[in-house]
């Protein structure tokens, strides 16, 4: 398995301890503050409860971190391959007439379009037939 998918089952374990923990904690603290007390075991109870539910909330503090850890950027490059057989001219602008450099063709979605950069025209390039 892949280390990020690994971080991501950690995340999803820990969120499930922190869950137990203030689970957990919510209830002692609830069962210290009712019925008889005996000596001061309601309040060591109180303080346990506030305990787990403390852990609780830094597992999740935990888990909310590895996950933002594991997020990267990934850059794509795409080099077009051209046939032998292709004259290479200066590209004009479909409305306005204006000389196209390189910098103005994006790719998007996988088609590539042209934005004029004196009309700010966009347009999708179209490849015509080689016959």
């Amino acid at each position: 398995m892949k280390p990020i998918t690994w971080m991501y089952v950690g995340a999803v374990v820990l969120f499930l301890m922190a869950a137990c923990s203030l689970g957990l904690g919510a209830f002692i603290f609830l069962g210290s503050l009712g019925g008889a007390s005996v000596g001061s075991l309601h309040i060591i109870l109180a303080v346990l409860g506030i305990l787990a539910g403390a852990v609780g909330i830094a597992l999740i503090f935990a888990a909310v971190r590895k996950t933002k850890a594991a997020t990267t950027t990934q850059n794509v490059t795409l080099n077009v391959d051209l046939p032998a057989d292709v004259n290479v001219e200066k590209m004009k602008c479909q409305s306005c007439g204006g000389v196209l450099t390189a910098k103005d063709i994006t790719m998007v979605n996988g088609a590539p379009m042209v934005t004029c950069p004196f009309c700010e025209t966009v347009y999708q390039l179209s490849e015509e037939p080689k016959w």
